[in-house]
């Protein structure tokens, strides 16, 4: 098994494989990411070594392997036929195989197109993890997201269409103070517009070596605090209209909502609602993150 660069995989694939596909993040320029920002280039590892590290995985694990995640940040950005063919090969290597998942950013699958997001449902090709962010078209090119909402919604559908399961980040506070209302409203409509299987809640948290931080620091850019993020997060809830699974699994938030929509809208509301009434020194502290 070989690794190269930073791996990171969502906090649902914890259990999962990791078989290394692609290095580092093709686009790169989100300026609230650090991740891959002093890491290698983006470059696709060769069909053969991929392949190679699968039977590697064989050997230390067996047959029985339940799911494969390949990293790294943008794995949907590969060729479709090399990515259909490395699904193909894990699924003749490990039969016991129930999902195979990747990260993909909304710009690549938009180039992909419905036909080429059907032949990888077709090749084994299970779930793809994107960051959505927002869908308010001012907030996505002021992160340099690379993307705007238009193309987001639509590459969503595709990938709904096609039966593969669909992961979507939602960056609560992205938005700032300024454009809190907005960026509910907006995200809100483009879930809707999509309604993926499962909508994922993160807070944003500004990252050490980032435009954004800089933004914080010297004041252009307002955070909120966690009564606005909870405010912001109702707002949210209450717009959505979609048979999603949501979830907040993840160390940014300051409360976990969870629970299958429409049937726990109301509970989960109540939840914010009783959380917006604890003073804002109960909750976690404000911290830059360094990853």
């Amino acid at each position: 098994m070989r690794y190269e660069g930073p791996i990171y995989r969502p906090p649902s694939e914890a259990d999962s494989l990791l078989v290394q596909a692609t290095v580092g993040c093709p686009h790169n320029k989100c300026t609230f990411c650090t991740i891959y920002k002093n890491g290698p280039r983006f470059k696709i590892r060769p069909i053969q070594d991929i392949m190679e590290d699968i039977n590697s995985a064989f050997k230390i694990y067996g047959p029985n392997v339940k799911s494969l995640f390949f990293p790294a940040g943008n794995t949907i950005a590969m060729k479709t036929d090399d990515l259909a063919a490395i699904c193909i090969y894990a699924r003749k290597i490990f039969p016991d195989l129930e999902r195979i998942t990747v990260y993909g950013s909304s710009q690549y699958i938009h180039k992909k197109g419905l036909s080429d997001l059907k032949q990888l449902a077709d090749a084994g090709l299970n779930r793809i993890h994107v960051g959505l962010e927002s869908g308010d078209d001012e907030i996505l090119r002021h992160v340099k997201k690379g993307v705007d909402a238009k193309r987001q919604i639509k590459a969503g559908q595709w990938v709904v269409a096609t039966g593969l399961e669909l992961s979507l980040y939602v960056v609560l506070g992205l938005g700032g103070v300024d454009l809190t209302k907005p960026h509910a409203d907006a995200t809100a409509n483009a879930l809707n517009r999509i309604n993926p299987d499962f909508i994922r809640l993160r807070t944003f948290v500004p990252k050490i070596n980032t435009p954004i931080l800089d933004e914080v620091e010297s004041g252009k850019f307002k955070m909120l605090g966690p009564h606005g993020i909870l405010e912001e997060t109702e707002r949210l809830v209450r717009q959505l209209n979609v048979t999603s699974y949501l979830a907040s699994d993840h160390y940014t938030n300051y409360i976990d909502v969870h629970g299958k929509l429409p049937e726990s809208k109301t509970q989960i509301i109540k939840q914010i609602q009783a959380a917006r009434q604890q003073p804002e020194s109960e909750f976690r502290p404000f911290f830059i993150g360094e990853q």
